[in-house]
């Protein structure tokens, strides 16, 4: 049945008002244009809609089968339109957010708590993945964008850098006989070294630059997160590569020590990864708004 949903719209209107004149008002065409688009419904739908009356029009047994249909078909319209007008305005929505434990806990729960507090809402999921499988997740639409550790590449993804990072060597109490005089890399062979598992970028990032200085890391322990390293390096397993920005207050209280390098590892960054050509919602583009 080959029916123009426009003709619904007059024949609600024509219906709520009582009359086609005033349908004609309410929707800014001419009367002749109601009555002939009234017979174009009629002749489709195969019957009469609408009795005229001294007042205008009443609807038919079968015109008021119709209008509950239509009425209800115009009403989660109006829905729908609200559903996406408070989306636009903040007040619902969803985000998802993927990002590893160490980026989550240091870097974007003070965001989190921020925009919660802001747009509460705004449902918020966080995935806690490795930069490599983060940016997979982006690809398969599973998350909206993800917060990274670079340098990353990938064609399909754009990626704009936010916070830096420094990594640094650190040890626990029993190294801080090593804190006096910087370090070569091939100098770390001597002592046990925690490095995050081998899938992890910034494992791949440390070792790509202990390999420019042809250096080979050979890690004693394999760990799954930076609060690990921490915490193995704190007891005196070895020396952990770690994040230095996230560790101030083990460094200022000496439980833990950073080992100088006589060439330090050069900073990288935080990145935010999107989708090329996908657009953000906006919730998401107010999120990411607040990132640095």
């Amino acid at each position: 049945m080959d029916v123009n949903l426009e003709w619904y719209r007059v024949f609600y209107w024509t219906t709520k008002t009582g009359s086609l004149s005033k349908a004609a008002e309410v929707l800014h065409i001419t009367q002749p244009a109601v009555s002939h688009t009234i017979k174009q419904l009629e002749n489709v739908l195969g019957g009469q809609l609408f009795f005229r009356t001294a007042k205008g029009v009443t609807l038919t047994v079968e015109g008021e089968v119709l209008f509950r249909y239509v009425e209800q078909a115009f009403s989660f319209m109006k829905i729908g339109e609200k559903a996406i007008a408070d989306m636009h305005s903040l007040q619902s929505g969803e985000i998802n957010i993927g990002a590893s434990d160490t980026l989550c806990k240091y870097y974007l729960l003070p965001y989190l708590e921020a925009f919660h507090n802001q747009h509460p809402g705004v449902k918020i999921r966080v995935t806690n993945r490795t930069t490599p499988e983060t940016l997979a997740l982006l690809k398969e639409g599973k998350i909206d964008f993800g917060i990274v550790s670079l340098p990353a590449s990938d064609k399909q993804i754009e990626f704009r850098e936010s916070s830096p990072i420094q990594d640094c060597l650190v040890g626990g109490k029993t190294y801080a006989h090593l804190a006096g005089n910087p370090k070569a890399l091939a100098d770390l062979q001597a002592h046990p070294l925690l490095l995050l598992e081998h899938t992890a970028s910034t494992r791949r990032y440390i070792e790509d630059f202990a390999a420019s200085k042809g250096v080979t890391l050979s890690p004693e322990f394999e760990l799954g997160s930076i609060d690990l390293l921490v915490q193995f390096a704190k007891r005196g397993f070895g020396l952990a590569f770690v994040i230095g920005n996230y560790i101030a207050e083990e460094l200022a209280s000496g439980e833990l020590i950073e080992i100088p390098l006589i060439e330090p590892i050069p900073a990288r960054q935080i990145g935010l990864a999107t989708l090329r050509g996908v657009p953000l919602s906006a919730a998401s583009k107010s999120f990411m708004a607040l990132l640095p």
